[in-house]
């Protein structure tokens, strides 16, 4: 029989008073009703899930939920039940629980976009939580034993393969080249490259120590940093996380601008001339830079991307306090003196200082390897184009 609005109101909000007071089946009755005339919104098909899991009818919770997620496929409600109720099903008729998967991750994504959660909701995640780290736990475990018995357990395996292990299970997540001036189109995305990759890197790291000595030689003298970020009269004025004419985030310069500062070079005698044996990315004004680097005691350079991915960022660090970090991509790894990192600056990175001491680290950009001399050239005439 078709109710008239006011019977459906009245009839809506008596069911949603049963359901409130643990009496599912009249709950149920009425939201299935309300269903059938046509007059079942989003919020009534959800209660109706919500009476028909209390009840155990699984493929009616299903039901109800699917007309919820047609008309909001983001409601996290609905998938949590479409979830639960997957999960059910398919172990009943002895499948596996994938599917249940697949709805309570999306739950779970979509949840931590928006924030804040009622109570009751907030409860119904921690249990999805809990659900969905069981069955990578078991995802993982069943996958490194095909593996293993394939012949491929942990010792037998690749990097890059692992990786991409750790990718399928969401362990990790795909980062990719942004830069955001320039792109150089089909270059790998790799994240740190090694230095016994490269023939120069050995004498750079052999220098650290002279390095270090000429740079404690002056760090007595003020005002000899100046801040990494600085206001230009001819830009508009971005600031990047509190860090815009900021000695927190600070650099003493040998070569700016594409050319060498004169006065540093004649301090920093024995570092310059260890760094003349890499391949420095000469980019007309923009590259190569070669400067040191200070984060002071407890500050951050929250996650961005380098401008050009036709070269690559060497840090060689100096003076490393505990409690320091460097993140590219997803990888972490801890600066350690005279060690060179060398990584993609336009894959997202970012670094920390933890400690109550200052760090200092000597950056400089070299061209990437997989660039032919031609290309090095022809980039290089296209910023020479540009900045003239």
């Amino acid at each position: 029989m078709q109710l008239n609005r006011t019977d459906a109101e009245a009839l809506a909000r008596a069911s949603a008073a049963a359901f409130q007071s643990g009496r599912a089946a009249e709950a149920r009755q009425g939201f299935d009703r309300l269903a059938a005339t046509g007059q079942a919104n989003a919020q009534i098909w959800l209660m109706l899930a919500y009476a028909c899991r209390q009840l155990g009818d699984w493929a009616a919770a299903e039901r109800a939920a699917d007309e919820v997620l047609r008309r909001d496929e983001a409601n996290v409600r609905a998938l949590i039940v479409k979830g639960d109720a997957r999960h059910a099903l398919d172990s009943a008729a002895g499948g596996g629980d994938r599917g249940a998967a697949s709805f309570h991750r999306k739950a779970l994504k979509i949840a931590a976009q928006i924030g804040n959660h009622p109570p009751d909701l907030a409860t119904e995640l921690e249990r999805v939580e809990r659900s969905m780290a069981d069955f990578v736990g078991r995802s993982r475990r069943e996958l490194e034993a095909g593996l293993a018995k394939a012949g491929f357990d942990s010792s037998a395996r690749s990097p890059r393969f692992q990786e991409s292990i750790e990718l399928l299970l969401e362990e990790k997540q795909v980062y990719f080249q942004q830069p955001s001036a320039y792109y150089f189109p089909r270059l790998p995305q790799i994240q740190f490259y090694e230095p016994s990759e490269f023939a120069w890197a050995s004498a750079v790291e052999a220098a650290a120590a002279d390095m270090r000595v000429e740079l404690e030689a002056v760090l007595h003298e003020n005002g000899l940093f100046r801040p990494y970020l600085e206001a230009r009269a001819d830009r508009p004025r971005y600031d990047f996380h509190g860090l815009l004419d900021n000695p927190a985030w600070s650099t003493l310069y040998l070569w700016e601008n594409g050319a060498p500062v004169e006065k540093n070079v004649a301090r920093f005698p024995k570092t310059f001339a260890a760094l003349q044996q890499a391949p420095l990315a000469h980019i007309g004004v923009r590259a190569p830079s070669i400067l040191f680097s200070m984060l002071k005691a407890g500050a951050k350079i929250a996650a961005h991307n380098g401008m050009i991915n036709t070269r690559l960022i060497c840090h060689l660090p100096l003076i490393v306090p505990p409690a320091c970090g460097f993140r590219c991509g997803n990888e972490v790894r801890e600066w350690e003196e005279g060690k060179l990192l060398i990584f993609d600056d336009t894959i997202e990175h970012e670094a920390w200082n933890d400690s109550d001491q200052d760090r200092i680290i000597l950056i400089f950009d070299v061209w990437r390897p997989e660039l032919t001399e031609d290309e090095r050239r022809a980039v290089t005439a296209i910023f020479e184009t540009i900045d003239s």
